[in-house]
């Protein structure tokens, strides 16, 4: 069975916990990853981009100058694309680039994820996860502790996502003002977040929802 470490907000180890093995410690499919997330990405887009054509662009009722005569070449309309201020050729207008996944891909790629990081030692359960307040020097003293840079960075800022069993608005204000932490619920995160994150946070009490979700 898999399992992983349990931490409190100190960083002190407090044992391991077992994890479900049709969630944890699935075998990983390459393929139904890269679907899931290219998915996840493109339904990211927004697709509002837009240029103008020929027709869209103002002006352009007379011929800009005489057919003959000026030893230019001849031209129709200032609307043409290679006229300056003319309308564009084959330019980009708005679309969805939504691509349909199913539900159960979804769960699969999930899964995959959860259980390479749960192999690679990336992922760790938080217990006591609570504060009366909003406040952020308790959650980077924590981040800073069970989520450390290493040589391995080379540096640069890496994201470290922390899974909750539901919303908290004291966790989510204390976490807002720490740019390499992302917060997610159990029921709302995705592989793209975990692939994301070179380091995972559960919740104690979030591996029971994921493990209800996606068993």
């Amino acid at each position: 069975m898999a399992s992983a470490p349990i931490y409190d907000m100190k960083g002190g180890q407090l044992g391991s916990a077992e994890l479900s093995d049709t969630v944890f410690g699935v075998e990983p499919s390459e393929q139904v990853v890269k679907d899931v997330v290219v998915a996840l990405q493109a339904n990211a887009r927004q697709g509002t981009h837009s240029v103008k054509g020929r027709n869209d662009v103002s002006g352009g009722g007379v011929k800009p100058f005489r057919q003959k005569g000026t030893g230019r070449a001849r031209q129709g309309t200032i609307r043409a694309p290679q006229m300056r201020g003319g309308g564009s050729v084959h330019g980009p207008q708005p679309r969805s680039y939504r691509k349909a996944v199913s539900s159960r891909s979804r769960k699969q790629a999930l899964c995959c994820v959860l259980s390479e990081r749960v192999r690679g030692e990336k992922l760790s359960v938080v217990r006591g996860l609570s504060i009366d307040a909003p406040k952020t020097k308790p959650f980077a003293a924590m981040m800073s502790t069970l989520a450390p840079r290493t040589a391995a960075d080379h540096g640069m800022p890496r994201k470290s996502l922390l899974v909750t069993a539901e919303h908290d608005d004291r966790v989510v204000l204390s976490m807002r003002n720490i740019p390499t932490v992302m917060v997610r619920t159990a029921m709302d995160v995705n592989a793209l977040d975990i692939l994301l994150a070179c380091r995972v946070l559960v919740q104690e009490e979030a591996v029971a929802k994921l493990e209800e979700r996606l068993s």
